[in-house]
Order: C-alpha cells, then sequence, then structure tokens
C-alpha cells in the first residue's frame, strides 16, 4: 500500500480515539482536517487500512460497522443499553480443540453483548422504582 496523506489522517484519528467509531464519524472528523475530502474516500481508505491488517473492524448485531486502530489481541464487548463499546484485554477463547482437530486458526472476534456497568446500575434503579 503506497503513501496516502489522506489514509495517514484517518489512521491517526482512529489511533487517537477509544470510541470504536463508525466511517460516518470518521469521515466527519477527517473534514476537519481536510475539508475537500469526501466520503468514498473515506470508505475506499477504511477498508484498504483493514485489508492490510491496520485496523480491526467490528459489526454489531443490528448491522453497524465500526474501526479499531488497536490490533492486539483483544475481545469487544458492546453495551445494549447505551451501545458502547469497550475493549475487554485478557478475554480469550480456547482454540486448542480446533488446532488439534488440524484446524489453522489465523485470528479470533470475540464480540460480547451485554449491560455496561453503568446500564446495569440504572437498570437496578428503574427496577427498583417500579
Amino acid at each position: 500500500m503506497r503513501y496516502s496523506s489522506r489514509r495517514e489522517a484517518i489512521l491517526k484519528i482512529l489511533r487517537d480515539t477509544k470510541s470504536h467509531p463508525n466511517a460516518e464519524w470518521v469521515y466527519a472528523k477527517v473534514r476537519e482536517q481536510i475539508p475537500n475530502v469526501s466520503l468514498g474516500t473515506v470508505y475506499r481508505n477504511l477498508k484498504e487500512l483493514s485489508d492490510a491488517g491496520e485496523l480491526n473492524t467490528l459489526e454489531t448485531e443490528c448491522g453497524s460497522l465500526h474501526f479499531d486502530a488497536d490490533t492486539s489481541p483483544h475481545a469487544h464487548f458492546v453495551c445494549n443499553g447505551c451501545g458502547a463499546i469497550s475493549d475487554v484485554f485478557g478475554y480469550s477463547e480456547d482454540t486448542a480443540a480446533l488446532e488439534k482437530s488440524g484446524y489453522r486458526i489465523d485470528g479470533v472476534k470475540t464480540v460480547i453483548y451485554g449491560l455496561c456497568p453503568h446500564c446495569v446500575k440504572e437498570n437496578k434503579a428503574h427496577t427498583r422504582l417500579s
């Protein structure tokens, strides 16, 4: 992949956030730096960065695609209450049985769904008021 100032701007924006944004959010941030950038350019560069292993993608159950510049091994937690996406480090799925059966594991994407601590607290508060 050859150098592109737009691609570098996109990658820097993603490396500077922990929020797991979607393409529209990235587009808005890139436009602050490069006003004439098109949404198509952002989408194309996000795909190229993802294909090159510079970004991880995360598709939520609602079909929304999010991007993560942290490519280290980790899972994601998606809150069903507020929609927040969090990194979960130290969580691993045991792939040893698959490998023993002859599979070659190139990577694992784990997405855990539930309620974040804030929404759990809010849910308990609402339950007590009912």
